[in-house]
């Protein structure tokens, strides 16, 4: 019989959730959903892309990916290991003014989630496209694994991230 990993539980816990916010709640549109295995790194991607209802400049986006290594230390049951899945969000949003919005962006993202996790804002400029306007990623990455201890901690979590998308809404 099939016994879900890691990565499985915190991608239902972590879907449900968002699916809830969408279909019950009404506070976000599901924009876009991946959920990928690379055959030729033997390792998971899940992404999950949502816009808060009314929203239309931020596209929020979680990412839970997980190695072949934790898949298999978690499959064999190595001792030693702690094996569990990486977590990164990203808000994809237009700055005009970067010199005034990467700050504010980066104070705002700072206040939430801490010091310890630096946004890594990434600017494109895309030929022909409205003068001095760039495509902004912003992605903040966790340093540490996630767990199935971390499962009641996904409600908060994903809460910070529906605070900092209706903060940068406002930038």
């Amino acid at each position: 019989m099939f016994h879900p990993t890691v990565f499985d539980n915190l991608k239902v816990a972590i879907e449900n959730q968002i699916y809830d916010y969408d279909n019950l709640d009404g506070l976000l549109l599901v924009t876009d959903r991946s959920d990928l295995l690379d055959l030729a790194l033997m390792s998971r991607e899940f992404l999950l892309s949502f816009r808060l209802t009314g929203s239309e400049k931020v596209t929020s986006q979680i990412v839970l990916s997980s190695t072949v290594k934790d898949l298999g230390d978690e499959i064999l049951e190595n001792p030693d290991t702690h094996p569990g899945c990486q977590l990164l969000l990203r808000f994809y949003l237009e700055t005009a003014d970067v010199s005034v919005q990467c700050p504010a962006i980066g104070q705002v993202l700072t206040s939430i989630w801490g010091p310890e996790i630096q946004p890594v804002q990434s600017l494109v400029f895309v030929y022909g496209q409205a003068e001095n306007t760039y495509r902004n990623t912003v992605e903040l990455q966790f340093n540490r694994q996630i767990t199935e201890d971390q499962m009641e901690d996904i409600p908060e979590l994903l809460q910070a991230v529906l605070k900092s998308a209706e903060q940068l809404e406002a930038i």
